[in-house]
């Protein structure tokens, strides 16, 4: 109630430049058009099994303030106003024919505790918003948060691409509940595609459980990784 009371006196800036806010215009724009197609990251263990990969923009700039704000800054609402624009690039991914119709869009795991920290899982947020976009466009897609990171594995902030597999290695479980249909085209959500370790941890447990995964859709590649569309 205070952030809201506050918002209406003093809105908060937008993160990428500074001007009134939540998210630019100019800002927003970095995130138009088509997806790109991204390249397995370098020295990834297991790159064959990584899904299709697509991103809207690098991790830089101000695509990366405003996901580092809505994750570690407080800012909430952000998540939601980057997932509409994912909606889009489902809508395309689509006319491509690379994911088939109903979509599931299954937000990648997180830790319980990091959720319980931010007031909420930022990528499922993120998976909401795209789902409810392409839905108005009239593609019938939904949402199944049905990864989870279990154990002790630790935050992977500064693993390189080993160091993250095996820190997930058995550590991300299938809530049956709230899987997908069986056979539905799955496609992966996630806000910086940054290794890859986490999507080929995540693929390997869908797939096991007869769940066909299309692809991966992150926001963003580190910078570098975007190649041609």
């Amino acid at each position: 109630m205070l952030d809201t009371a506050a918002d209406l006196v003093l809105p908060r800036p937008c993160p990428g430049c500074g001007r009134a806010g939540p998210w630019c215009d100019s800002c927003a724009a970095t995130l138009a058009g088509p997806p790109r197609r991204v390249r397995p990251p370098d020295q990834l263990p297991d790159a064959d099994r990584l899904p299709p990969v697509w991103a809207l923009a690098r991790y830089s700039g101000p695509v990366r303030a405003a996901i580092l704000a809505g994750k570690e800054k407080g800012r909430r609402e952000l998540p939601t106003i980057l997932g509409a624009p994912m909606g889009a690039a489902i809508r395309q991914l689509h006319a491509w024919g690379s994911v088939r119709e109903p979509v599931w869009l299954v937000p990648a795991p997180s830790r319980p505790s990091a959720a319980r920290r931010r007031g909420g899982d930022p990528v499922h947020a993120m998976a909401i918003a795209a789902a409810r976009t392409a839905a108005t466009a009239g593609l019938s897609t939904g949402v199944a948060p049905c990864l989870v990171t279990r154990g002790r594995a630790r935050d992977s902030v500064g693993l390189d691409a080993a160091q993250r597999q095996r820190n997930l290695a058995g550590r991300v479980r299938l809530l049956e509940r709230a899987a997908p249909p069986p056979g539905a085209d799955v496609l992966l959500i996630d806000d910086v595609l940054t290794t890859g370790a986490t999507a080929v941890a995540a693929a390997r447990v869908l797939r096991a459980a007869g769940h066909p995964v299309a692809g991966l859709l992150a926001l963003a590649g580190v910078p570098g990784r975007p190649a041609a569309r």
